[in-house]
């Protein structure tokens, strides 16, 4: 997975600077716009409102008209000018001459702008121009005599720079706020980010994609069910492993996740675990009639159950597994065998040497040791592989313990191989042959069990074959199948499914034919090292 070239707290940090610097351009632009119009507006009803005003007095329209004189109206329009600020305050007769100025020596000159003509034709309005006292805005109104006949008009100026400087001071207070605003903004990403770092243990994002993936491959590829749950017993997590059990059990085939464990699956008691009531290990459960094996623990953190995961498996797969051990069980039972068998006879011979039979002694000694040594050297001459030979020695003994005649032929020398092969062999022949020794036990006499290994063109052929009651022809073709069996009891129906499962990964095969008289059985596989026989 490529690595992100920046920290989180830097991405975080640099994108909500991005935004809040873009938000507060995007609002400094149309709050100055707006401001801007609103100042330029207020001027502007400013100046028409003092203009109006002056238009109004009577002193300027009784001026105009020769009575005051024209002293009268530059008091009262220096008076305005000073008292509402403005730039200036100019009254005019209808042709344009000034009759009052905020510089004296230029009463009775024109007005210069030459905007003025409109106001001279009654028309009331706001214009922009340059006269003697600089670039302003000006407002314009008629005045009008008491016939109603227009006798002059007013004009009132504000300079432009003032307009500016208005606006300026408008700016400044946004930008200051912008700045401002700005700050908090880089600090409160700051604070963000290091609190969603905190957050997530300090991860960059790369390595959470990271660890989440490794999370789910691991989690889909163990063998047991794992299903978790929130606190509010709503189903998070559910592994291929566990759809495949679930199924098994018949539960519906839609998607479990966002579903209550309760609704779903009603017998779980993962709900017990998050009220801390019950903790279960290797506890036995049904679902539907299938039984499993199962795990449920909390999920804690800061000391506090936020969840609960259950962990499971098939019991039959248990149990299978129980099976595949069977070699390690076959060994433990030929040591017994072996065990017990020269127990017995040890108490012929103390019997013996009791009573003082000591001719009697020597010819069942003799006896023993021919009878060993004929029984071992047979199987040890053509058997190369000492695990697999001590074997067949320790079936021979637990058949002699079962009073069956096990009967081992060897047609060909079997070459010694790996020890991990040898095992499957074991497992797949012991089977077969304690499935036969049992077949036979209930006959009343000639119990008899044979045995025939061969090894030709590195394939193995291995022949069971007793004399006992054979397969019945309803249960031939299902014996192979997990827990069928044609005996009584429980725990039944595994030895021959488990054998044929390792003939099958042996790329090997195995054929049975029964009948009233007994049943034969033969297995044949690749025989795996069967280049390194002894010379």
């Amino acid at each position: 997975m490529k690595k992100h070239p920046l920290k989180l707290s830097t991405v975080i940090t640099l994108f909500v600077c991005l935004v809040v610097i873009i938000s507060l351009l995007i609002t400094g632009v149309l709050i100055r716009n707006s401001t801007t119009e609103n100042i330029e507006t207020q001027l502007r009803e400013k100046a028409v409102i003092i203009s109006r005003t002056v238009a109004d007095s009577q002193v300027v329209q009784d001026g105009l008209q020769g009575d005051p004189t024209e002293e009268s109206i530059q008091s009262y329009a220096m008076e305005v000018q000073k008292d509402a600020g403005v730039m200036f305050v100019v009254v005019m007769d209808m042709e344009g001459i000034r009759k009052s100025h905020p510089k004296p020596e230029r009463i009775g000159k024109h007005f210069v702008g030459g905007d003025e003509k409109r106001v001279l034709e009654g028309e009331e309005y706001v214009s922009r121009s340059t006269g003697t006292l600089g670039d302003s805005l000006r407002a314009f109104t008629p005045v009008f005599g008491e016939k109603g006949d227009q006798v002059g008009a007013v004009a009132v100026g504000i300079s432009l720079e003032a307009v500016q400087s208005s606006m300026m001071q408008s700016q400044k207070r946004i930008l200051i706020g912008s700045l401002i605003g700005m700050m908090v903004g880089i600090v409160g990403a700051v604070l963000l980010a290091r609190y969603i770092k905190r957050s997530l243990f300090g991860l960059e994002p790369s390595t959470i994609a990271r660890i989440h993936e490794e999370r789910n491959q691991m989690l889909q590829s163990v063998h047991e069910g794992i299903i978790a749950i929130d606190n509010d017993a709503t189903i998070v997590l559910v592994n291929r492993s566990a759809r495949d059990i679930l199924k098994k059990a018949g539960l519906e085939t839609k998607d479990p996740i966002g579903l209550n464990i309760n609704e779903y699956l009603p017998n779980s008691r993962l709900n017990h675990v998050l009220e801390g009531k019950e903790i279960g290990v290797d506890q036995e459960q049904n679902i539907n009639g299938l039984s499993i094996i199962t795990n449920r623990v909390p999920i804690v953190v800061n000391d506090r159950i936020i969840g609960a995961i259950a962990t499971f498996r098939d019991k039959t797969e248990v149990n299978q597994l129980a099976e595949q051990l069977t070699g390690v069980q076959m060994y433990a039972d030929t040591l017994r065998s072996q065990s017990h068998e020269f127990m017995n006879k040890l108490h012929v011979l103390q019997g013996m040497i009791a009573l003082e039979e000591y001719e009697k002694v020597k010819n069942y000694i003799t006896h023993l040791v021919d009878h060993s040594a004929h029984e071992v050297g047979n199987v040890t001459k053509y058997v190369k592989d000492a695990a697999f030979a001590g074997f067949l020695i320790g079936k021979m003994s637990y058949s002699r313990e079962e009073k069956v005649d096990l009967i081992i032929t060897c047609e060909t020398e079997i070459p010694e191989t790996d020890s991990a092969f040898t095992h499957e062999v074991i497992t797949i022949l012991g089977n077969v042959i304690d499935n036969a020794i049992e077949s036979v036990a209930a006959n009343d006499d000639n119990k008899e069990v044979h045995v025939d290994l061969s090894f030709i063109d590195d394939l193995m052929t291995m022949v069971v074959r007793d004399n006992g009651p054979g397969i019945p022809n309803e249960q031939e073709e299902a014996i192979f199948e997990k827990g069928i069996s044609t005996k009584d009891g429980t725990d039944r129906g595994f030895g021959l499914f488990i054998t044929k499962q390792s003939v099958e990964e042996l790329d090997g095969s195995i054929e049975v034919e029964s009948y009233a008289s007994g049943t034969t059985f033969t297995i044949i596989i690749p025989y795996e090292g069967g280049g390194r026989s002894d010379d």
